[in-house]
């Protein structure tokens, strides 16, 4: 890389000057006769190293090359041109030259004046412009001799050296590094390498100069650099300080492994923990994550900065030393920074903060705390970066890095690096904590959504469970219901929708509130289906309910089976839109699915839905479920309703007791009791059985959202329910309000009497001006006296309000203002209008 002569620290005019001073004569046979001062002083040789010698050893061109100048020069009267000259030290030098003959007195040749043209050079090859170029690059460069001696250095190698010129020139590369340098040994085989080979090289150092405490990236050229005689004398050394480009490339990679490795769960610490393993130590040795408190509970933080004096919660922390941690606040503890520090600076400004040793603020916060002092103190921390974490303009803590095994301090890019890294982290924070927010949400809309205490009803006793697939969110789409009606009857309802978590929930949602509300219309089961059918049809066409629900599952669609079980006659109806079959445990313990047409799921649209009709005996067991407890992984639907028809022939004390379920089993949700199942019901419970079923159906974890409803029917003897067949007669009014009134005599209900005559007048009243025979009275007495009057008419009463002088229109009035509730419902062969009185404890 050396180009030779000592004209670096001097100027071009001098370097000029030498030039037109130097003059060679050299005789007809190429030998040097004469040798000016000014030729000594640009080439380095001196008169007596000169003069004698051959002036072909001077040029620097093979000898092609020298034999061609040669001939010119012997053909012309002056020869100007270009020649590549050698210096003393090896270097080459561009010069122009000018000879011109030498004559004697007979104008014979004897020799020839040759002088250095600095005009005639082209600038590319002024040995000026090329030294001073060399000399002052802002790369390393330098050159050593074959016994490793440095001949040259430029500014750049001297500076990365930390040494001036003269006092490296000449002396040994080995002596120039410490013992145990790990870096300046590898350095110093590389170099041996290209001295020993005589092959140029390169690779790549990542090193401190040793003028600077800051790792660099050095790109290191070697090669060899030969004399004309193609003798190798030294090597040459480029080292290309690449440091920029290489943190730039690990701040990249930094970033990527950051999308990967930062926010891989919903969870606030685990969030907190990835960014300070990151950032630890690739960043800084010792890093914190501090959060508010209120990020931990998963409420909404005040936007903007916060206040200097706020407390914060050590969440995560990692040290390249675990030992750095012994002095540092345990995780979980409080932290309090106070107003001059760096960490308190970056809260109230929502601005990072980077501090170092001697900074005011640093000492003052430092000194405040022994034990912080100490770990300063004893690891030699000396510089420190805060970072705030904020994400949607709102503050949620701070991460703070400190150095101390690493000697360079932290620099600007060492804070923008930390800040995209903090920000990426608190977007994670701030979905984690949010995610804490609505899953409590969700989790309080769901047992919002399910049913948590069931309306008084005498028709049925029963227990449930719901377990939802994901466990943790416990939120699904199944649900189950049992809805008093009319008549002392009960709808019992089972049901699925397709998918799982917050959007399976809202879908089940309104379908169990559309189902409710069709139950109070007093629909039968087909026609129920067929208007729940057609508000799942519009749901799936309606593009927010597509978005909220069928993005999230794939579809919207839903199954449903709703049974109507009557304790009077003890009869139950049931349609089914593409649900399974309950199962029923008579009471002489016989066991079988009941045999239902299935209908379409629910959204099919176009396709009828049946009803099908069975006796049930007082005392039977019904088992309504959805497919997730009886469709596994191992299991089909068939296998899954034998298994389920095995476990509910399987009286208490028939079978040993389930294992105890493993500990990460999650407990089936029993919302009829508003808390988890009971550890130990009684045996002969529903409870007890619904764990049985749960426990045989489901012995770990569920695919699949499961729910359960196990129901034992009970019947209203011909003690409490009495009916009379009336006529189109007006003057059957009488005599049915007499007869009612009778009836409440016999059971002891004679303060009930006067109500029950009159809503028995009007009721009859209604039936014979504006219905149709068959016209039936009927009187039940359960929890409450219900009054029900049918008749062949489908035209349903509705309350008017009458004017001052209407005869009528005030009956309806009555009923309503009198009873607890009134109603209608449509019937096979025309309507049933009823009211419900409510009974004093000593009347029932």
């Amino acid at each position: 890389m050396s180009t030779g002569g000592n004209t670096s620290h001097e100027g071009r005019r001098g370097r000029r000057e030498r030039e037109s001073a130097a003059v060679v004569t050299v005789d007809t046979r190429g030998t040097v006769t004469g040798w000016s001062k000014g030729a000594g002083s640009l080439l380095g040789y001196t008169a007596a190293q000169a003069v004698g010698r051959p002036a072909a050893r001077l040029l620097a061109s093979g000898p092609a090359e020298t034999a061609a100048a040669v001939a010119a020069l012997r053909r012309a009267d002056v020869w100007r041109g270009t020649a590549a000259v050698r210096h003393r030290d090896g270097g080459r030098l561009e010069l122009g030259l000018v000879a011109c003959p030498l004559l004697d007195a007979d104008d014979g040749t004897r020799g020839y004046v040759v002088t250095v043209n600095a005009m005639a050079q082209p600038p590319d090859a002024d040995p000026l412009t090329v030294e001073a170029s060399v000399a002052q690059a802002p790369v390393s460069m330098s050159a050593v001799d074959g016994q490793e001696r440095y001949i040259r250095l430029n500014s750049a190698a001297c500076a990365v050296l930390g040494r001036a010129e003269e006092e490296l020139r000449g002396r040994f590369f080995s002596d120039t590094i410490a013992v145990g340098d790990h870096d300046g040994q590898n350095f110093l085989e590389h170099l041996r390498r290209v001295n020993t080979t005589g092959e140029p090289l390169h690779y790549e150092s990542y090193t401190s100069a040793l003028s600077s405490p800051r790792v660099h990236a050095w790109n290191i050229h070697m090669w060899p650099v030969r004399d004309a005689d193609e003798q190798q004398r030294g090597v040459a050394v480029l080292a290309f300080d690449n440091s920029e480009q290489y943190w730039a490339r690990q701040r990249l990679l930094l970033l990527k492994d950051a999308g990967t490795a930062i926010g891989t769960t919903l969870d606030v610490t685990r969030t907190a923990d990835e960014l300070a393993r990151l950032a630890v130590p690739i960043l800084g040795d010792f890093g914190t994550v501090d959060l508010l408190d209120s990020v931990m509970r998963g409420e909404e933080p005040t936007e903007g900065p916060v206040d200097s004096d706020v407390r914060l919660r050590r969440v995560a922390h990692k040290a390249a030393d675990p030992r750095i941690t012994a002095g540092a606040i345990e995780l979980g503890g409080l932290e309090t920074y106070p107003e001059s520090s760096p960490p308190a600076r970056c809260l109230t400004t929502g601005r990072p903060a980077l501090s170092r040793l001697g900074d005011h603020g640093f000492a003052r916060w430092i000194g405040a705390n022994e034990t912080r002092a100490a770990m300063v103190r004893d690891w030699g921390v000396h510089s420190l970066m805060a970072i705030p974490l904020r994400a949607r303009g709102i503050t949620l803590g701070v991460a703070v890095f400190t150095r101390a095994q690493r000697t360079e301090p932290f620099e600007q890019d060492d804070v923008v690096l930390a800040e995209e890294l903090a920000g990426r982290a608190a977007v994670c924070i701030d979905n984690a904590r949010r995610y804490t927010r609505e899953h409590t949400t969700a989790l309080a809309l769901q047992r919002s959504l399910l049913t948590q205490r069931m309306p008084g009803q005498n028709a049925v006793e029963f227990a449930s469970r719901y377990l939802p697939a994901d466990s943790r969110a416990g939120v699904g789409g199944d649900w189950f219901d049992v809805i008093p009606l009319s008549g002392n009857r009960v709808a019992l309802v089972v049901g699925d929708v397709v998918g799982h978590g917050i959007h399976a929930s809202a879908a089940m949602g309104r379908l169990r509130t559309a189902v409710r509300t069709l139950a109070d219309v007093d629909l039968p089961p087909d026609e129920l289906l067929t208007h729940l059918d057609d508000l799942v049809s519009h749901l799936a066409e309606d593009d927010d309910a597509a978005v909220s629900a069928a993005e999230a599952t794939g579809e919207f669609g839903a199954t449903c089976l709703y049974a109507v079980y009557d304790p009077v006659s003890r009869r139950c109806a049931m349609a089914s839109a593409g649900h399974l079959p309950p199962a029923v445990r008579l009471p002489d313990g016989t066991v079988e699915l009941l045999d239902i047409v299935p209908g379409p799921p629910l959204g099919v649209g176009a396709v009828p839905f049946e009803v099908t009709e069975r006796e049930l005996p007082e005392g039977s067991v019904l088992a309504l479920c959805t497919d997730g407890l009886i469709v596994g992984r191992d299991r089909d639907v068939d296998a899954g309703l034998a298994q389920l028809r095995e476990a509910l022939a399987t009286r208490a004390g028939g079978a040993p007791e389930p294992d105890t379920p493993a500990p990460d089993t999650p407990v089936p949700y029993s919302p009829a009791s508003d808390s988890p199942a009971s550890d130990s019901p009684e045996p002969d419970s529903l409870e007890a059985l619904c764990d049985r079923l749960m426990s045989t159906l489901l012995p770990g974890r569920p695919t699949d959202d499961a729910a359960l409803l196990v129901t034992r029917t009970r019947a209203l003897h011909s003690d409490q329910v009495a009916s009379w067949e009336l006529t189109g007669d007006p003057a059957q009014v009488a005599d049915a309000r007499d007869s009612a009134s009778a009836q409440l005599a016999a059971w002891g209900l004679a303060e009930a009497a006067f109500v029950t005559e009159l809503v028995v007048s009007e009721l009859v009243t209604n039936a014979i001006r504006y219905g149709a025979e068959p016209i039936r009275l009927r009187l039940i007495r359960d929890r409450t006296l219900i009054c029900e009057v049918s008749d062949g008419s489908s035209t349903a009463p509705h309350l008017r309000r009458a004017h001052a002088f209407d005869e009528g229109g005030r009956g309806l009035l009555l009923v309503a203002q009198l009873t607890q509730s009134w109603g209608t419902r449509q019937t096979a062969s025309g309507k049933t209008i009823w009211a419900e009185q409510v009974l004093t404890p000593l009347d029932f």
